[in-house]
């Protein structure tokens, strides 16, 4: 048997890809790929997400809701909005929503999606990580920020949470969900096993990683048949809330979502359902401004 050192040697030999190690949080030589990548993919991230899927629906957007807590008229601040989707039901419950994205593509889909209904929306072309920009997008300071799945494809996450601390409202919060690093990352795999107890066959289902505590930048398909496939940057749960809390934010809430044992099974027996109800693929954050 191979013996691997630690974890750099076990993402050199992991498999999806050529998984790259690193030191830090921050990856900015991948600033310019990730944008490239959103706007190639943009057409079809907006065909198959459209108003949302299962994992909007039962896992992201019941624990968003909650933890936002939003209130009629209160400014919210959409980051990585892609499509639109969760602006527009923020918006819907009566927040005023500046969003933005930094695929000039995405940002057009979600302009053709808003209709009049969908409430106060502003959308802008803009990377997370341009301060000047943040600052630039309102002269009035937020009462909350949201991040649906998105932080894991930003190549940096330091500058936004300084951006997001200035401009938030004293007592404002910055609510973000995210794939489970834990569990739920380009180097776990979803595994199922059958075996004969006492003349009945059993089932198993669990996750298998082989690299967690090391940052790591590795390619992988958010969605099936997607055009080209992006990066996805791996930070631990520590090296992740550490940035917020050095930027002042202090931890407030946090929900960990798995799908219920009573959902409907998919098309696959070996993906995240029903068989995997202990498991959270989706954890979700809630951190206050002190």
């Amino acid at each position: 048997m191979a013996h691997l050192k630690g974890p750099v040697e076990a993402l050199a030999h992991a498999s999806p890809g050529e998984a790259q190690a690193h030191s830090d949080t921050a990856f900015p030589e991948y600033r310019q790929e990730v944008e490239r990548i959103w706007n190639h993919n943009s057409a079809h991230w907006d065909d198959y997400m459209g108003e949302g899927n299962d994992f909007v629906e039962v896992l992201c957007w019941p624990a968003i809701e909650e933890l936002l807590s939003i209130q009629p008229g209160q400014l919210v601040l959409d980051i990585a909005c892609g499509n639109g989707l969760t602006s527009r039901r923020l918006g819907r419950l009566g927040a005023r929503v500046v969003a933005f994205d930094i695929a000039q593509e995405m940002v057009e889909y979600a302009r053709k999606r808003s209709m009049p209904e969908d409430g106060d929306i502003r959308y802008f072309v803009l990377d997370a990580n341009d301060e000047e920009g943040m600052r630039g997008l309102s002269n009035e300071k937020f009462d909350c920020a949201l991040s649906n799945m998105a932080l894991f494809d930003m190549a940096e996450i330091e500058p936004l949470f300084r951006s997001l601390y200035s401009l938030l409202k004293p007592g404002g919060h910055f609510v973000f969900s995210m794939m489970h690093p834990c569990f739920n990352q380009v180097l776990t795999t979803l595994f199922g096993e059958r075996e004969e107890q006492d003349g009945v066959e059993v089932s198993t289902y669990g996750v298998r990683t082989v690299a967690y505590m090391t940052p790591y930048m590795c390619r992988g398909q958010a969605l099936r048949d997607q055009p080209l496939p992006q990066p996805y940057f791996h930070r631990p749960l520590d090296a992740l809330l550490n940035v917020g809390l050095r930027a002042g934010f202090v931890l407030s809430g946090i929900e960990e979502r798995a799908f219920p044992a009573t959902h409907p099974p998919g098309r696959r027996e070996i993906s995240w359902g029903p068989n995997f109800s202990e498991i959270p693929p989706v954890i979700v954050f809630r951190m206050k401004k002190s």
